[in-house]
């Protein structure tokens, strides 16, 4: 967990756990349950993030501390002015950690790429997790190991878990190990289930995918920062339906593709290259070659047409 070792002051803390206009603090002397100073309630948008270092006074926060920084999404929620301003999910993190079902339900490619993306932009790194690996076999077992492939080439670790049989959970340990991990997927890829497993006894609620239309039901209700057993954090977040990239510094999202970043320029018509229709382009004939997915590829039009 992060330290508290370089916040002298005994009115600093960070922010352990956040729900609705509610925040736990870890200070040095404990926890302490505090709400938001009339600065921050005026506003309509909540600054706070779980993992923010803050300061307060009297049970009530009045500064977020610089951050090391954050990971953020475009806030889902319509704003009076029409314009969707950031959501930061949490703050001061070592890694972010994608969870995907391998099955039941399908894994999601697409939003994993948009959490990479986003990754890249915030500067931090990442590692993928894909749960319930027990349900594989066959077929399905070598297009997930294939697509597994696709992602440590480009140089993201892949673990593949099940809290059923155990597999995978001492690697997942590993990479959690030491650093402020943040969980982050879909409502029913088997996040809590995933947790529980890893520290018995931590007793996150788990549910069914729904028999109506086959989603995930949401467990996490809020954001919580768990010390692990086994050394290092994790932040359990709700699960989400939908991640809206924030803008990003660059125009081009190939940027934030690791495979595509250094044929940036190289291209006959150079920046000004789409990598699309145009003739002379590096990243098409890095996917014909078979350096570049094929499916990456088509990721990367696809964010391209959004932004």
């Amino acid at each position: 967990m992060n330290t508290l070792m370089h916040l002298t002051d005994s009115n600093c803390g960070i922010v352990i756990k956040k729900s609705t206009n509610t925040y736990l603090i870890q200070t040095s002397s404990g926890p302490l349950a505090c709400g938001l100073s009339t600065r921050f309630r005026k506003l309509s948008v909540d600054l706070v993030a779980i993992g923010d270092e803050v300061r307060f006074v009297s049970g009530q926060i009045i500064e977020i501390l610089p951050r090391r920084n954050r990971f953020a999404r475009r806030s889902p929620v319509p704003m009076p002015s029409g314009y969707a301003p950031e959501q930061v999910i949490a703050a001061n993190v070592d890694q972010v950690v994608p969870v995907l079902a391998a099955a039941q339900p399908s894994p999601s490619w697409h939003l994993l790429d948009r959490i990479l993306v986003s990754a890249e932009a915030f500067g931090i790194p990442a590692a993928v997790c894909l749960t319930k690996a027990d349900l594989l076999s066959g077929a399905q077992l070598g297009e997930i190991q294939s697509m597994a492939d696709v992602y440590r080439q480009i140089g993201y670790p892949v673990i593949l878990t099940s809290s059923a049989s155990g597999n995978g959970l001492d690697e997942l340990c590993q990479t959690l190990r030491g650093r402020l991990s943040l969980l982050i997927g879909k409502s029913g890829v088997g996040k809590s289930s995933l947790l529980n497993s890893l520290q018995p006894g931590l007793g996150l609620k788990t549910l069914s995918l729904s028999k109506g239309n086959g989603k995930g039901r949401h467990t996490t209700t809020h954001l919580e920062m768990f010390p692990l057993d086994v050394g290092g954090t994790i932040i359990d977040t709700p699960g989400i339906r939908e991640f809206n990239l924030c803008p990003l510094d660059e125009d081009d999202p190939a940027h934030y593709f690791p495979e595509m970043r250094t044929l940036i320029g190289t291209c006959k018509f150079g920046l000004g290259c789409q990598h699309d229709l145009e003739p002379g382009c590096a990243v098409r004939k890095a996917v014909n070659a078979g350096q570049i997915s094929p499916y990456r590829y088509r990721s990367y039009l696809k964010l391209k047409e959004e932004s």
